[in-house]
């Protein structure tokens, strides 16, 4: 191909790809669908807030009971309010001093048959050879207790005041740990599938509407198929790009406002360091999406209907998913027989070769899977061409693709 061929092929992809991208992002829709994370967020927390309303509504119910004379109880209120800054709350309810009745034993066993309240365990005797009660969620509960008598014991005998002062003194790691290489490693599989599954699939929806509309026709005629389709693509993935930047730069001023947000983020140690770690994710997010968004632009194509387009998306989602639950375990298990797959497989490659920086330090296997992403990309771009050219264009405005046939049969 001479200079001039491959200039002109490269300013009509250009050309188409600027079409599709304004003729998505200068719309209404596109508003909605750049804000449609924040409808899913703004649901999710209300879920939240109510599932959280309702566990300490049923939590505010729950406590343990001590059943102790005036002389013991405010030993048992001074001990219980120091263990409590070491035990969760979860593992020890609040604690109700009862006064014993003539019966503790039935006074404790009739406890668990209250309706107000929920009882977890209760103590009762005395405090060297205590009696305790617990129900079936009252084990953890059991041990409080138990703990809590013991510890007043010691108290009478040696007094409440500590016996030793610690120095604490916060430390930050110099290097990367493996629970930080693994945190690292998770979160740019999942973030790169969450983002390619949420944001490719509109690929589908492009090459469909304009094959109904007779406009693929023209474009067809005029620049050569594959040109149409990378053009496609690289519009669609201009509009991800957008998307992204736009999110990713509101979750990270609000993440720094949050409290804890700048040390959640310390505790993430890619191996390859964190400025490699952000420009290999987005190398690895930019094949993702041009890998799975060719394979839905070559759907789209041969689809003519919404249902053909959903029932031939459904076997890619699904695939998807597989992948990402092999990189999940690439990620998990690196340098294993199950990485190397996964690694190497062209639809897993993006997701674990992002695990891969989180892992090692190495730099020239991201250059040779980029390379060889790069490679998938353009195989899968041909292929879907050679399908639409052969199956759709060749076969008639009025008759079926070879796809469509099939997804019919």
């Amino acid at each position: 191909m001479s200079g001039s061929n491959r200039a002109r092929l490269i300013r009509q992809t250009l050309t188409i790809a600027r079409r599709d991208f304004t003729a998505t992002v200068f719309t209404p829709l596109f508003l909605l669908f750049l804000l449609s994370p924040m409808i899913m967020i703004a649901f999710a927390s209300i879920g939240a807030v109510g599932g959280a309303t309702l566990a300490r509504g049923s939590g505010d119910k729950v406590q343990i009971i001590a059943i102790a004379g005036p002389d013991q109880a405010p030993a048992l209120i001074a001990a219980d309010k120091r263990l409590r800054q070491i035990v969760r709350r979860s593992d020890a309810p609040p604690l109700k001093i009862e006064t014993p009745s003539a019966d503790p034993k039935a006074q404790a066993r009739a406890a668990f048959d209250g309706r107000d309240t929920d009882v977890a365990a209760v103590l009762y005797g005395p405090l060297d050879r205590p009696q305790i009660l617990y129900g079936t969620a009252g084990v953890r509960a059991s041990d409080y207790l138990a703990t809590l008598a013991d510890t007043v014991l010691r108290d009478q005998k040696l007094g409440d005041k500590p016996l030793s002062v610690a120095t604490k003194t916060s430390i930050v790691r110099t290097k990367a740990s493996r629970s930080g290489r693994n945190q690292s490693a998770f979160l740019a599989v999942t973030g790169i599938f969450f983002l390619t599954l949420f944001l490719s699939g509109q690929a589908v929806g492009t090459m469909a509407e304009e094959r109904s509309n007779k406009v693929i026709e023209i474009l067809a005629a005029a620049v050569p198929l594959e040109s149409v389709f990378l053009g496609k693509l690289l519009g669609m993935f201009g509009v991800a790009v957008l998307f992204v930047t736009f999110w990713g730069t509101l979750l990270s001023q609000v993440g720094r406002l949050l409290p804890g947000g700048g040390a959640a983020l310390a505790e993430l140690a890619p191996a390859v360091g964190m400025p490699v770690f952000v420009l290999l994710f987005c190398g690895y997010f930019t094949m993702a999406y041009m890998l799975l968004g060719a394979v839905f632009l070559s759907v789209g194509a041969q689809a003519q209907t919404m249902r053909e387009i959903q029932m031939l998306s459904l076997p890619i989602t699904i695939v998807q998913m597989a992948m990402f639950g092999l990189a999940s375990a690439a990620a998990a298990d690196p340098g294993s027989t199950i990485a190397t797959i996964a690694e190497v497989f062209p639809l897993s490659s993006p997701f674990a070769m992002a695990a891969h920086a989180a892992n090692k330090p190495e730099i020239w296997p991201h250059l040779l899977a980029l390379a060889w992403q790069g490679l998938w990309v353009a195989i899968t771009i041909w292929i879907g061409a050679g399908a639409f050219r052969r199956g759709v264009l060749k076969s008639g405005s009025g008759r079926k693709g070879l796809m469509a046939r099939f997804v019919r049969r």
